[in-house]
């Protein structure tokens, strides 16, 4: 998975006892965690308050519905090649699931220091700690910390150093969101391949054939009285395939960039934010756009949310689906490269501050 190609090459640092204090109380800020340069340089905001601004909502009843499948599928499309992003709204995962979930990462974050780091990073990408660091690039640290766990396939599990046992309730409500997610993921990946035109099957079995991936990363921001001089996550994309996005609180954070501006995203009750990776905007031959993304921190509130991950490739290539490139009629905008050859890559850019899929890109 391209998470653990990362940590080999990024690393991951633990959460130690004056990172937790500074976290409680961040009346004076490290210099290594100040980024008031990269926080200037990133771009203006937009207006929150102005409804242009509201990110796409797509009803996946409506994409159920065989009346309203068609008009709801031509709006999924739209928003996957305007934006990048939508909200999600009537998704089907089964609300017990959601707020078990979403009360046992919030338990999870609300533990003393020596109890998160019972499943402490360790040299990889997996465990509790912070967000990937910069690697060569930068030794700056996010204002997060971050609980990455493998959660599909199954046998990519690490329970015994990595899953967590308090709060009790943890193990069961993951278990049980991941597959609930999983299950919506075929749905709307289903409904992708009708806007797109190309094979069902093929598009599913790029996304949940045989050993493919499934990661779910809880991140906790806490709250920061000097927000303008650290950054909770830097701008980026995602590099897998498929990102549904579970917010704990409404404290606010998120941001996307569309036209070189930054928007803010006010999550809808019981929505999930979905966005398109680089795996995807691959296969689509860039008809879906992966766009940069980046997370805030509040000044007064913290934000916990839970964000799943689904890696995606044909036949071990990360590569323009054939259907889409017409028996070569149609130019491929991306090269194809091996899956192995993809999550190296990631890794090694994303320590560099690049994006990988600046390097595939055959027009580039």
């Amino acid at each position: 998975m391209a998470e653990a190609a990362a940590g080999k090459l990024v690393g991951r640092h633990k959460i130690t006892d004056a990172t937790a204090a500074l976290f409680a109380d961040s009346a004076k800020i490290p210099d290594r965690f100040i980024r008031t340069n990269e926080v200037q340089a990133a771009g203006a905001v937009v207006d929150g308050e102005n409804e242009a601004s509201e990110l796409p909502v797509v009803d996946m009843a409506r994409l159920l519905d065989p009346e309203l499948s068609a008009s709801e599928t031509a709006k999924l499309g739209s928003a996957c090649r305007e934006w990048g992003f939508f909200q999600l709204v009537n998704h089907g995962v089964e609300a017990e699931a959601m707020q078990q979930i979403k009360d046992s990462v919030a338990q999870f974050f609300s533990l003393p220091l020596e109890a998160k780091n019972t499943v402490a990073v360790r040299g990889g990408a997996q465990g509790f700690g912070h967000h990937f660091s910069g690697g060569a690039s930068t030794d700056k640290l996010d204002w997060a910390e971050c609980l990455l766990l493998f959660t599909r396939p199954l046998q990519a599990r690490n329970m015994d150093a990595f899953w967590p046992t308090n709060p009790p309730t943890f193990r069961h409500a993951l278990d049980r969101y991941s597959a609930e997610i999983e299950n919506l993921s075929r749905r709307l990946v289903s409904s992708m391949a009708a806007d797109l035109g190309v094979s069902q099957e093929v598009l599913l079995g790029a996304f949940f054939g045989d050993g493919k991936g499934q990661s779910v990363s809880m991140h906790h921001y806490p709250p920061c009285r000097h927000r303008d001089t650290v950054v909770g996550i830097p701008p980026h994309t995602d590099t897998l395939g498929l990102t549904l996005l579970l917010q704990v609180d409404d404290t606010p954070g998120l941001q996307v960039k569309r036209a070189g501006r930054w928007f803010p995203v006010r999550p809808l009750p019981g929505a999930l934010v979905v966005n398109v990776g680089d795996m995807l905007d691959v296969l689509t031959n860039g008809a879906y756009a992966s766009v940069e993304h980046r997370v805030v921190p509040d000044a007064r509130g913290r934000r916990v949310t839970v964000a799943t991950f689904h890696e995606a490739c044909v036949d071990g290539r990360v590569a323009p689906l054939p259907e889409l490139l017409r028996g070569g009629e149609a130019p491929a905008r991306y090269r194809s490269v091996g899956i192995l050859e993809y999550h190296k890559g990631s890794g090694e850019a994303l320590g560099q501050g690049t994006r990988f899929l600046d390097s595939l890109n055959l027009k580039a």
